[in-house]
């Protein structure tokens, strides 16, 4: 097998009729990268990898795999593997002719296919399983049996269409550590396809966020997580609470007011008008009223709604009229833990926020 190589999409659109699912898709994946589309149900994202494996519309602009445009290939002519969320495992067949399918469909010898499928079996753990058939196995098994028979064609690309879907959560976190293993082995270029937000940050190298058929942000996950480009990416990665208002700035820096009145001060100059605050939960703290407070630290007063305990952490729902804020205080053990009805102070630090025009 050559190198890992790169997957270039240029102005990419595609259409159901007189439906538009994706608008001018601009994308660069580098080689060997472990690469995310994630989005809500309908943003385009399954649509998008359906176009790169060569199945579905004809797209309008370009797919280029390795510099090739493979745009009018079809999915045979394109040498990429894709695994689908249902798996397609053929029922009657045994695991080792499942995986030998695709090699016997390109005429593979007896000698090298024989290899090939071994090798594919123990890349996967199953080599034991081989003479079993799709239904004594169980859900993670038959995953692996659907990437070994994508690998073993020796694929240029491995597309994953949501493959942790139909298992279950302890399952799932096995399986995400099981495939990113896999793709490291094998220095595969791989696309994946999610809307799980912590699948898609605790697997990809860098992710693009869709939502109706557009990108809007692509980049290292903790990076659209601490510096979301919109509304949309900030409350779409994890919880946010947001302060839609306006910004005054001056020569020291810029002053938020929300629209319900709730002020605060920032060192930086904000170039916007109109415009919103993020605060995740981890960067608010919690007090008593009247405790003090660091110098950068806005308190702001309000009413315990309801408290989660989560173990490491204790989860605060605080009235701060009109908007419920959440905090997220780490839990050790004697700890005090505010109850519901209390008064509080939810302490805003003005280092751990984000800016965002509207």
């Amino acid at each position: 097998m050559k190198g890992p190589v790169s997957v270039k999409i240029e102005d990419v659109h595609v259409a159901f009729g007189h439906t538009r699912v994706l608008t001018g898709v601009n994308l660069d994946i580098e080689p060997g990268e472990f690469f995310a589309f994630l989005g809500p149900s309908g943003s385009g994202k399954s649509t998008l990898l359906r176009a790169i494996a060569g199945f579905g519309p004809m797209p309008g602009g370009r797919i280029l795999i390795d510099g090739q445009n493979v745009t009018g290939l079809p999915p045979w002519k394109r040498n990429v593997g894709m695994v689908f969320q249902s798996y397609a495992l053929w029922p009657h067949m045994t695991v080792r002719k499942n995986v030998a399918f695709g090699l016997e469909e390109r005429r593979v010898d007896g000698k090298e296919l024989r290899r090939r499928v071994d090798a594919a079996l123990d890349l996967v753990g199953l080599a034991e399983f081989a003479d079993r058939r799709p239904a004594q196995l169980s859900g993670g098994q038959q995953q692996r049996v659907a990437l070994a028979r994508t690998v073993v064609v020796e694929p240029r690309v491995l597309l994953l269409d949501e493959p942790l879907s139909n298992l279950d959560a302890n399952l799932r976190v096995q399986m995400r550590r099981d495939i990113l293993d896999l793709q490291r082995k094998l220095s595969l270029t791989t696309i994946f396809v999610t809307h799980d937000q912590e699948e898609a940050n605790t697997m990809s190298d860098r992710m693009a966020v869709l939502n109706d058929g557009v990108i809007q942000q692509v980049g290292a996950p903790v990076t659209l997580y601490d510096r979301p480009s919109n509304l949309f990416v900030a409350d779409f990665l994890g919880t946010a609470n947001v302060l839609k208002g306006h910004f005054t700035s001056d020569d020291g820096g810029s002053r938020f007011m929300d629209e319900t009145g709730i002020e605060i001060t920032l060192d930086k100059k904000v170039e916007h008008e109109h415009g919103a605050v993020v605060l995740r939960p981890q960067n608010l703290t919690i007090q008593s009223p009247g405790a003090a407070h660091a110098t950068r630290i806005i308190p702001l007063s309000g009413t315990v709604q309801y408290v989660e305990f989560l173990g490491s952490i204790v989860r605060y729902a605080v009235q701060v009229e009109p908007h419920v804020i959440l905090i997220d205080e780490s839990h050790r053990q004697g700890d005090r833990v505010f109850q519901k009805g209390e008064s509080v102070e939810v302490g805003v630090d003005t280092n751990y926020l984000t800016t965002l025009a509207q």
